[in-house]
């Protein structure tokens, strides 16, 4: 047997997220299905860095799987992205050690979220942007940041719904934020991150932003370890996984 791993791109758009569930049509179950047909009738299981939810998309998902086929890794590319839907795409494929696992090797991640800030809606961005109508203060959400960077037990920006029951504390390298015209870009890389962490900070700095709180509001919420103290949970569609990090 031989572990094969791939970089993964997709438009989470009209998937209910990563994993397979018995509600509706996911990624991995399309990943799975193409294995099968390669594997003539033999199910093949992928495991991911981690999951993500419906309408979230990701640019470098890596997934492991073991092989008996005797396939030239040049050829994995091109033969899984023929039989997957146009929205899921292999980047890159490679021969690991049958001891990486493509989650519990993580050494961390980055996520971006995408806002578009105008009166207005973009029909051929609703897809990957949230947008937001009113004028937001970049400089405190700039702020507010800073103190989200560290190591801090961030239950307050879990939702309740995780089934992590133990050690909720992560550590944020990087919180960042990028405007340019009207599409703001928050940035994060971190250790890991917590069942729907991202888009928990987004809405509560977006809050900052339309000067709902103060950019200080932040250290009381994490000290406060409780999902109420937090804005609301930004909506799907703007979130990306960016990057996954191994040593």
């Amino acid at each position: 047997m031989e572990r094969i791993c791939m970089i993964i791109q997709y438009d989470g758009t009209n998937y209910a997220g990563y994993q397979v569930q018995p509600n509706g049509n996911t990624i991995q179950a399309e990943l799975e299905k193409a294995l099968l047909k390669m594997h003539k009738g033999t199910v093949v299981k992928v495991t991911a860095s981690g999951r993500t939810d419906a309408r979230v998309h990701a640019l470098g998902q890596v997934i492991h799987f073991d092989t008996p086929l005797k396939i030239p890794m040049n050829n994995w590319k091109r033969a899984i992205n023929s039989l997957l839907p146009a929205d899921i795409q292999i980047v890159s494929a490679e021969s690991v050690p049958s001891e990486f696992h493509a989650r519990y090797d993580t050494t961390g991640k980055e996520y971006r979220y995408f806002v578009r800030n105008d009166q207005h809606p973009d029909l051929f961005r609703r897809h990957y942007t949230h947008h937001v109508r009113a004028a937001l203060d970049i400089n405190a959400m700039k702020q507010a940041c800073q103190y989200i960077k560290g190591e801090h037990d961030f239950t307050s920006f879990c939702s309740p719904k995780t089934d992590i029951k133990g050690d909720k504390v992560r550590t944020i390298y990087e919180a960042s934020i990028t405007s340019d015209m009207d599409e703001i870009v928050f940035t994060f890389r971190g250790s890991g991150f917590l069942y729907n962490m991202v888009r928990i900070l987004v809405g509560t700095l977006l809050e900052i932003g339309r000067s709902e709180r103060k950019p200080e509001d932040i250290i009381d919420i994490i000290q406060a370890e409780d999902r109420k103290a937090a804005g609301k949970t930004a909506p799907p569609q703007g979130l990306f996984l960016w990057k996954v990090f191994y040593n």
